[in-house]
């Protein structure tokens, strides 16, 4: 019986560099977590639970759609099925990252999947798309995103009066424009830009069209789908020629 061997070892000085790399991100996580908080203590929840909730799930939209349909009775299936939804974008995500994650022990990929957010996913994917295997991001950057949703959190729940809206500063823009940074600053070809304007027609389809939170599966469906269909194009001529007899001869 063999056993599996595992290639890939995270580097913690690289774990500690992604922290700070993505630290200016988080500080925008922060005042949506404030914002959370807030809504939370607002709907009746306790401060305690709201922030055992931000521990425990970190899935910020989901947890604004569940606070949103918190009351006194709470309709468990219709909960689950909203917060599936719009969090089922991360089975794509995951498998995105399956050729690196593969190369890592069990334990750690499902430790690792624990933290992944959409943006340490969309740097490590463009790390990826450049050729660089960058799974340090995902722990590195996790974590600093998942403490300043607690701390996001802690602060709306004591503090919510300071910031009620972030969105009336532009801060729910945020997130996007990183997002759309990353996807500008990867691999463009054909396929990828083909793949990219689908996604988004369908996604604004569905938004305007299907029930809410549906549109982040339904774009990520279409682009994947150009993705499988149409699969990029490998030159191994120049590896399938032989090698000349006069480059190989000893001199």
């Amino acid at each position: 019986m063999s056993v599996a061997s595992y290639s890939y070892k995270l580097q913690p000085r690289k774990v500690r560099l992604e922290f700070f790399r993505l630290l200016p991100i988080s500080l925008f996580v922060v005042a949506f977590g404030a914002a959370f908080g807030l809504a939370a203590t607002q709907k009746g929840l306790p401060p305690l639970d709201a922030i055992l909730m931000s521990i425990t799930v970190f899935a910020g939209a989901s947890q604004f759609a569940a606070i949103d349909m918190w009351g006194n009775q709470v309709s468990v299936l219709p909960l689950i099925a909203v917060v599936f939804a719009i969090n089922s974008r991360h089975l794509l995500m995951g498998a995105s990252l399956y050729p690196m994650l593969k190369d890592v022990s069990p334990g750690r990929r499902y430790g690792l999947l624990l933290l992944l957010t959409d943006a340490n996913w969309a740097v490590s994917a463009q790390d990826y798309q450049n050729g660089k295997h960058n799974l340090e991001v995902i722990l590195g950057g996790g974590l600093v995103l998942w403490l300043a949703w607690i701390l996001g959190t802690w602060l709306g729940v004591y503090f919510g009066g300071l910031l009620q809206d972030p969105k009336s500063l532009g801060l729910d823009m945020v997130l996007g424009c990183f997002l759309l940074a990353m996807a500008l600053g990867g691999k463009k070809s054909p396929r990828v830009l083909v793949a990219w304007t689908i996604a988004g027609l369908a996604s604004l389809a569905a938004w305007r069209w299907l029930p809410p939170n549906t549109h982040v599966v339904v774009g990520a469906l279409a682009g994947g789908a150009i993705g499988f269909f149409w699969l990029e194009h490998q030159d191994t001529e120049a590896s399938d020629e032989p090698v000349a007899a006069e480059e190989v001869a000893p001199q």
